[in-house]
């Protein structure tokens, strides 16, 4: 796979944390994924995935776009926390809950069951637990009331980036 990546630290009024951007230029085949019987290409040539690092949330939310900007879908993942590594790559850490929303404004809960099993065989505790299903459930009723931001913050920060895209690494 050829990609291009950059990750920019922001620190607005309406934004705080690290976003990230992947151009994909070549992948050996698209990804694909199944919603309520629909199929939708996440990952092909000229796609990219942009992810909003929050400072001091238990979420990241990577909103993919196709070849022609449009989203495809926005992937929220609950996580326990994030970071940074010593080359400047942002983290998380998964608590297994996620939460796909659709341009359409489908909205699905995910990996419900994945997180039980997880608490049941100890590789997370109940409070982190909790802490994952209270935060899934802030999160969707930000996203049914209409107040979850990142919906057009992401169409924001892509097209500020479109004007920065010659700062976009190859690797």
């Amino acid at each position: 796979m050829r990609k291009s990546y950059m990750c920019l630290a922001m620190d607005g009024d309406e934004f705080r944390g690290l976003v990230t951007f992947y151009r994909i230029h070549e992948l050996r085949e698209p990804l694909w994924k199944e919603y309520n019987g629909r199929r939708l290409c996440l990952a092909d040539r000229g796609y990219l995935w942009m992810q909003h690092f929050p400072r001091g949330e238990h979420f990241v939310v990577t909103t993919m776009f196709d070849d022609k900007g449009r989203v495809v879908q926005w992937y929220i993942d609950v996580c326990k926390t994030q970071g940074m590594t010593e080359q400047q790559v942002p983290w998380f850490d998964d608590l297994y809950l996620d939460i796909v929303v659709l341009p359409s404004g489908e909205v699905f809960l995910l990996d419900e069951d994945e997180l039980e099993d997880a608490l049941r065989q100890g590789e997370v505790t109940s409070k982190d637990a909790a802490m994952a299903r209270k935060t899934a459930g802030r999160l969707l009723s930000a996203i049914r009331n209409g107040r979850f931001r990142y919906f057009t913050l992401s169409l924001k920060h892509r097209k500020s980036l479109s004007e920065r895209s010659g700062e976009l690494s190859e690797s």
